[in-house]
């Protein structure tokens, strides 16, 4: 596939709705960009798609992606993060919705360049061409988890059961990657087949919920490293990757004050040396927030499918650990696991901990600029692909998440000549630079927090005051 000349290339399905006018019988209403930023309320929800407005507000409760990535959206332009989720045929849908048309609707230069690419790419196919990937990747796990299994329960030494223990790991790391690309576009063409996918890999294979997890990572996508938007941010009391977090700000996803207490200034204090312990406990937060998430939301697609996922998990882990001879090779067994898989919370942190942060909602109309602020890419030869995932072209990946990650190496190059054309920045590193640039940023705020006030939370003290001083 030759994807060139940019710059001559037309895109008419990429910004090209059907006339509205034809189902909306008589002349269009035109709406001015202010008057439709007054309808932001989940009960009065107005987007624009391609200098079309609609109402939404009945299909508010019924969006497949959550109600949050519109709620964000509300009252915008939302015409790039529409394309880069839904494809062509999703369109006519929106003509029941139909309001009118912006009287001021415009397109930006790097806007305007990014739907050209993104028609080219839907013009080659790619993002429906998914490849034997997935097929190898569920044989690989099947083999891996077999041989888990014979050396817990046929193996006598400690030796096999540790490596055991680090191959569930590794196992979850890789069923991490097929339930993120699961998520994010068709790994088969059967709707069911791909659904008992996501729950055997997620739900069964490793405790944590694909229901909670869309909900989060869609969320994570529409407002990337916005700090009270964008949960994969908000780690207080743990971590905080800027000072605007010691502010009490109150977190759009989780619905709640992210609170910069005594606790929180004490742990954000010295997270960069508590960084890569507790990325390698993070699995526990992960299966905690799934189990939360079921019981409490309100809105969870089939959650009957999803308990009995996330309860097949609890059953055949602990029998599998209780099989062990002693409590110490349990105990083990679970943190062998545990600090292997660690190494993939670490990959998910490096895209973002270190980019660019933002307060407040994204703008619908600087998708392109936002999605390459606040991302990394890393930096690895071809046949490294499978250690990170796809995440490695994270700047592709969030330009184009239903694109399936073979074809990111591909593409890489034309997002970098746009962002060059554009002056924007493109974000990239080894994997070694990453880390520093990581643990730079968390040292930087938590220099911050030693000085930083809680906001009356906790009274300041001599021992406090030492401990700092010390530390």
């Amino acid at each position: 596939m030759a994807l060139t000349g940019l710059t001559d290339a037309t895109a008419p399905a990429a910004d090209a709705m059907p006339p509205a006018s034809k189902d909306a019988g008589g002349d269009v209403r035109m709406i001015s960009s202010k008057e439709m930023s007054a309808h932001n309320a989940a009960d009065d929800l107005w987007i624009s798609i391609s200098g079309d407005v609609y109402d939404v507000t009945p299909w508010l409760r019924r969006h497949p992606g959550g109600e949050v990535p519109l709620l964000t959206l509300a009252g915008q332009d939302a015409t790039d993060a529409f394309m880069a989720y839904h494809p062509p045929s999703v369109r006519p849908l929106l003509r029941r919705f139909f309001v009118g048309r912006l009287s001021d609707y415009t397109v930006s230069p790097a806007s305007a360049d990014f739907r050209r690419l993104l028609a080219q790419l839907s013009s080659a196919g790619l993002f429906e061409r998914v490849g034997p990937m997935p097929k190898v990747q569920l044989a690989a796990m099947s083999v891996l988890f077999s041989v888990a299994l014979y050396c817990t329960l046929a193996c006598a030494s400690t030796g096999a059961h540790l490596f055991a223990g680090g191959l569930i790991g590794f196992i979850w790391i890789q069923s991490g990657w097929i339930g993120h690309d699961s998520g994010h576009h068709e790994l088969t063409t059967h709707p069911a087949l791909n659904r008992l996918i996501q729950i055997i890999t997620g739900n069964c294979l490793t405790g944590l919920g694909i229901a909670w997890w869309k909900y989060n990572h869609n969320t994570h996508h529409i407002a990337c490293n916005s700090l009270d938007h964008d949960p994969d941010l908000q780690h207080l009391p743990l971590f905080a990757v800027s000072t605007k977090l010691f502010n009490n700000i109150w977190s759009v996803c989780y619905e709640r004050t992210l609170a910069f207490d005594a606790i929180s200034k004490f742990f954000v204090s010295y997270q960069h040396w508590t960084y890569y312990p507790v990325m390698g406990f993070a699995r526990i937060n992960l299966m905690v927030q799934s189990i939360v998430f079921l019981i409490t939301h309100k809105k969870v697609q089939q959650r009957w499918l999803e308990v009995a996922g996330v309860t097949a998990f609890w059953i055949w882990y602990p029998l599998l650990i209780s099989t062990l001879p002693s409590w110490w090779e349990r105990v083990a067994f679970v943190l062998v696991g545990f600090f292997v898989t660690g190494l993939q919370h670490v990959q998910f942190t490096l895209n973002h901990f270190s980019a660019e942060v933002y307060l407040g909602p994204p703008k619908g109309n600087d998708w392109f600029e936002r999605q390459t602020a606040g991302t990394l890419d890393i930096k690895c030869p071809p046949w490294m692909d499978w250690f990170h995932g796809g995440l490695q072209f994270q700047v592709e990946h969030h330009l184009f998440p239903r694109l399936p990650r073979q074809h990111y190496r591909m593409v890489a190059p034309f997002v970098r000549d746009l962002c060059k054309k554009h002056g924007l920045h493109y974000g990239a590193a080894t994997f070694w630079e990453a880390n520093v640039m990581t643990v730079r940023t968390l040292r930087a705020a938590a220099m911050q927090a030693r000085q930083a006030t809680t906001g009356g939370a906790a009274r300041r003290n001599l021992v406090w005051e030492a401990v700092n001083t010390l530390g």
